[in-house]
């Protein structure tokens, strides 16, 4: 699998005139070669020659969680005494021109330039993000298995299985990302709750609020799922439930909402541009006059990370390929009053939207 995706990787550096691609910290490096690697000072990164073997430099006290793949990386420790920067800079060589992940330290960056001052840089996700955007049918599954663990959550939710009345957003928050981790997900990437006026704001922070009768409360939640080969996929859904009996005007909202994420997951096809999919959500809801509460884009891709290519929104014309996996998430967002959102991961198939959620998508009323 990582051969196979490095071979991928040169590929398109030789394409695009790329003589080595850095990865430090970030979803890169465990995408390509199976390791994780800890934010720190100190500096881990897999060297990826156009035209040969590639190099992971780590520090030496970190070498023994690396899992050694001989065929994918050579491993270079480095003690605490040497220059890692050095070294790196002497593993690219004469290199031209560098494409370095996007999630490298400044610091690294800042100080590779002045080791290798007649090279060209350029972003790594040139060369990373095609590749990592289609998934193989092994990562669809993953996904999907991701995707049903929260649709788990998000059914007792709905069914009023997680007490809500009378606790803090902050105390719902922390209930959902056990249940994440109860779910098979080794790390919450969030767990947004959001009550009455603050499901205004689409990424509130829960606080000492405490939630009361007769209001809605949205749920914005997801995690990580690792698998063996350290590699990890992430789960993100959207639900939204309504404490009491919801008024006339509230149901209208959510009824438009309720048909705008449905025109958004139909209007998933291969070969279309990713802003059609934005385009059919919020058409839906500028028709019913609610234009200005939708601020913010219609979804964008999950893999290795909560948010990566492709991102729908107006302006990407990039044509939806098989195995692309994104959100499809409009909301609408009544500042002062209220707001809602309803969000599946959806895949784009030969044989049309594949949608990895299967929650219901019709506002819960609990007690």
């Amino acid at each position: 699998m990582f051969v196979e995706r490095l071979d991928k990787a040169r590929s398109l550096m030789a394409e695009q005139g790329v003589d080595v691609l850095m990865l430090s910290v970030g979803a890169d490096l465990p995408y390509f070669c199976g390791y994780e690697a800890m934010p720190l000072e100190r500096l881990t990164m897999l060297v990826v020659p156009c035209d040969g073997a590639a190099t992971l430099a780590v520090p030496r006290m970190e070498a023994p969680r690396v899992v050694e793949r001989p065929e994918v990386f050579e491993m270079r420790p480095w003690d605490e005494t040497e220059d890692p920067v050095g070294i790196v800079a002497g593993l690219a060589g004469p290199a031209a021109v560098v494409a370095v992940g996007d999630h490298m330290w400044s610091r690294f960056l800042v100080e590779l330039m002045g080791a290798m001052p007649r090279a060209q840089w350029r972003r790594g996700s040139e060369v990373t993000s095609p590749i990592r955007s289609v998934k193989t049918a092994d990562e669809v599954e993953r996904l999907r298995a991701a995707g049903a663990a929260v649709d788990r959550i998000a059914g007792r939710l709905q069914r009023g299985e997680i007490e809500l009345v009378g606790r803090t957003e902050a105390d719902v928050s922390a209930e959902l990302g056990r249940q994440i981790l109860a779910e098979g997900h080794d790390r919450v990437n969030f767990a947004i709750v959001a009550a009455g006026a603050n499901a205004a704001s689409p990424h509130h922070e829960p606080g000492g609020r405490v939630i009361g009768a007769g209001e809605v409360v949205l749920c914005d939640f997801g995690g990580t799922m690792v698998g063996d080969d350290g590699v990890g996929y992430c789960s993100d859904i959207t639900r939204c439930v309504y404490t009491g009996e919801p008024p006339a005007e509230f149901d209208e909202l959510y009824e438009v909402l309720f048909e705008a994420q449905a025109a958004g997951v139909a209007a998933v096809a291969v070969g279309a541009a990713a802003q059609d999919v934005d385009r059919a959500a919020r058409s839906v809801i500028a028709g019913a006059g609610y234009a200005e509460y939708f601020v913010h884009r219609t979804g964008h891709g999950i893999g290795t990370e909560a948010h990566e290519d492709p991102y729908i929104v107006e302006g990407n014309r990039e044509p939806l390929a098989a195995g692309n996996a994104f959100s499809v998430e409009p909301g609408i967002y009544v500042p002062g009053r209220w707001g809602a959102r309803i969000e599946d991961i959806v895949v784009a198939s030969p044989d049309g939207p594949d949608p990895l959620n299967r929650a219901d998508h019709r506002l819960a009323v609990v007690a």
